[in-house]
């Protein structure tokens, strides 16, 4: 099968980033540490993209939200919000990008594989995100986890089994369609 073109790559790795400035926004404020749908647009552009790809394409939406557009939740965008008490999830997705990647493609047959290696991406998440509100917020570890984490699990644990089970899907369309090849 043929090489697909650099502006090619460039151009799907562009619209997974205007997927999450699209679905970034959005957002249900509970508190300090908002519901988001930024994860499951992750999700999904790894298993569009792959790990590489997928997490550059988090990259360029966060500098984006970093230069002021507002892609982030309740349309924020700017430096004091990836500095300010969320800025750690911000940071830690790109690491979670990362591990639950390597899992996707290496165990892209195995969805339980996938699934635990979403748990695991979003687990680092969330250490991450956690030290970060600690240290932002000046509250305990304990207090930070119960307001930037626990309130979360649920929520993200449907967006890991929507992304377990869909991902796969649109992967394999978008392969057999050939405008993706892994």
């Amino acid at each position: 099968m043929k090489r697909k073109s650099t502006t090619y790559e460039m151009s799907i790795i562009g619209i997974m980033s205007a997927v999450m400035c699209i679905l970034g926004p959005l957002s249900i404020p509970i508190g300090v540490v908002p519901i988001t749908l930024t994860n499951l647009a992750i999700y999904f552009s790894l298993y569009i993209l792959g790990a590489k790809k997928g997490t550059i394409s988090y990259i360029i939406y966060m500098l984006i939200g970093f230069a002021g557009l507002p892609v982030f939740s309740n349309f924020t965008g700017g430096a004091p919000k990836l500095f300010g008490p969320t800025g750690g999830y911000l940071i830690g997705f790109i690491l979670m990008a990362l591990i639950s990647g390597f899992f996707i493609d290496t165990f892209s047959d195995k969805w339980y594989l996938c699934f635990i290696g979403m748990i695991l991406g979003t687990a680092i998440c969330y250490v991450l995100g956690t030290i970060w509100l600690s240290y932002q917020t000046h509250i305990s570890l304990s207090a930070a986890l119960a307001v930037g984490v626990l309130p979360f699990i649920p929520g993200d644990i449907i967006k890991i089994l929507i992304a377990t089970f869909i991902g796969p899907k649109i992967r394999k369309r978008l392969i057999k369609t050939n405008l993706l090849e892994f």
